[in-house]
Formats: C-alpha cells, sequence, structure tokens
C-alpha cells in the first residue's frame, strides 16, 4: 500500500521541467527592472498600512502621518532583512540536498534555477532596504545560532517545507503590497517580482515535500513536523526587529507592548497562512508538539 502513493519519477521530473519552461519564458533582472535611480519619495508607505505590526493601536491613532508612512518603510526593510537570512540558510540546505546527484535531472537544474533565484532576490532585497533608509536589521543572536542549526538538521522534506513556510508568509503580504498604490513604487515592483519567482518555487517545494514524506516514517516525519515549526516560529517572530520602532522615531518600549498585543496582525498573520496550514495537514504535519508552536506564532 504504501508504495501506492509514491509518484514516478518521471511525474516529478515532469513539474521541474515545466517549472525550467515558466522560468525561462517569465523571469525577471532586478538590476533593470527595479528603478534604484529615482529618490525614495516620503510621501508613500514601504507596506500596506494594515500589515504594519502596530496597525489599530492606540500608538497607532496617536502617530501622525508621516511617523506612520516611516515605521511602514522600516517594517518593510525589517521584512526584506528577515528574508535574506532565511533565504541563506534554504539556499545552503537545497545545495547539500542536491549534492553528487545527477545533473541530467531536471529536479537538478531547477533546484540551481532557484537558487540563482534567490540570489538574485537577496540582493534585490538588501538595496531595497538600503533605499528605505534602513539600517541593517537582523534576528537576535540566539535566532541566528539556531538557524544554523536548522541547517544542519534539517535535510530533504525539513528543506522544502521550510521554504513553504517562509514564502507563504511573505506570498501573501507582499500580494496586497505591490497591488497598493500607497506603496512606494520601487517596493511594488519589488514585491511583484518575488511573488512571480517564488511562486515557481513553491509549487517545487510542496511537490518535493510530499514526495520526501512518502517515503518516511513515523518517526521522522515527526522529528520533522517539529524542526519546521519551530523554524516557522522564529521566522515569523523576527519579521519585525524591535530595533524599528525607535529608527521610526518612536517610544520603542510602548511600541513593542502594543505590538505584542495588537489583535489585527494577529489575525492578518493567521489568514495569510490559512493556505499553508491546510497543505501542512494534508501532509500530516500539524503534529500536536508542532501545533504549539504554530499557536504561539499566531499561524492557527
Amino acid at each position: 500500500m504504501a508504495s501506492s502513493t509514491v509518484r514516478p519519477d518521471n511525474e516529478d521530473h515532469d513539474v521541474a521541467a515545466r517549472l525550467l519552461l515558466s522560468a525561462a519564458k517569465l523571469s525577471y533582472d532586478p538590476a533593470t527592472e527595479v528603478d534604484w535611480d529615482t529618490p525614495l519619495d516620503k510621501d508613500f508607505h514601504g507596506q500596506s498600512p494594515e500589515w504594519n505590526s502596530l496597525y489599530g493601536t492606540a500608538y497607532w491613532n496617536e502617530m501622525t502621518e508621516e511617523q506612520r508612512k516611516e515605521l511602514t518603510r522600516q517594517e518593510s526593510a525589517s521584512v526584506a532583512s528577515t528574508g535574506i537570512w532565511f533565504e541563506m540558510i534554504l539556499q545552503q540546505m537545497v545545495l547539500r540536498d542536491m549534492y553528487a546527484k545527477d545533473p541530467t535531472d531536471p529536479r537538478f537544474q531547477w533546484a540551481l534555477t532557484e537558487i540563482a533565484d534567490e540570489c538574485r532576490h537577496s540582493i534585490m532585497f538588501a538595496r531595497g532596504a538600503q533605499k528605505l533608509g534602513a539600517p541593517a536589521y537582523r534576528p537576535r543572536r540566539a535566532v541566528l545560532e539556531l538557524g544554523r542549526a536548522f541547517k544542519t538538521v534539517g535535510f530533504g522534506e525539513a528543506a522544502y517545507a521550510g521554504i513553504l513556510v517562509a514564502e507563504e508568509v511573505l506570498d501573501v503580504m507582499q500580494r496586497d503590497w505591490m497591488r497598493d498604490e500607497r506603496v512606494v513604487p520601487f517596493v511594488r515592483t519589488i514585491n511583484n517580482i518575488h511573488v512571480v519567482e517564488e511562486s515557481r518555487h513553491m509549487k517545487f517545494a510542496r511537490d518535493e515535500t510530499r514526495r520526501r514524506l512518502a517515503r518516511a516514517g513515523r518517526a521522522r516525519r515527526n522529528f520533522h513536523a517539529l524542526v519546521v515549526a519551530i523554524a516557522a516560529y522564529y521566522i515569523v517572530t523576527s519579521l519585525v526587529s524591535p530595533d524599528v520602532y525607535a529608527k521610526a522615531g518612536l517610544d520603542p518600549v510602548r511600541a513593542r507592548r502594543e505590538a505584542a498585543a495588537n489583535e489585527h496582525y494577529k489575525a492578518q498573520m493567521r489568514a495569510s497562512c490559512a493556505g499553508l496550514m491546510e497543505f501542512l495537514a494534508s501532509a500530516r504535519l500539524l503534529t500536536r508538539p508542532a501545533l504549539f508552536f504554530y499557536k504561539r506564532a499566531n499561524l492557527i
């Protein structure tokens, strides 16, 4: 019975081959697609205000429009910086997964295509954060070290489920930002590029996660369910650096307190992860220990 759940290799090859064809037809070069030369227009937001960690709080209502716009620009840069951090982890995991495998396999070639995309995305995010006038936001030192551990213990389905966790959350918010005319145009372009190209990455990640789990025993499945959930918790809780509040000229203590209690932001995060949670449930990765971390991160 178990073997019936494993799809033929040629079907897996077809998925990768279709993604390679799609990438050949529709990919972007951020160096030329994004308007890097026009000076930053501070009349715009850096993200849709409804996605800001303080939106709907008493503090938000007291802020001037200029303060709100500055905070959205800083939070947008913080999200980009967190994206760079985790994309670097995922690139290393995918490279390790493909090490010494058949280079004529479309999956191997797609994996390298995806890594090339991620390199361009990271540079694009870095330049975008710089143009937004942001410092180098980084996760806390303990989280950076946990990232090193995740790179070591995560393999196979953990690598690809990790890609989904990181990219599904960004996908929903960035789809809102790229359509929002209140957001500064170059950020909208960045988000559009990321959404288009990451849709292929997420397709491959779902496919690989299912394929690897079809051969996984209960202990391995439960272990990776927990590893991915812990990774999800630290990714999501690192999206908004506490340093953004001081950089925007706010009282960081009060801002952090109100952000932590902001039910609107928590609802936004849960809504953004509805599709992700449905997939994880179908893959039997929503174990009881995993659910503990997803709930703590307000993803479910």
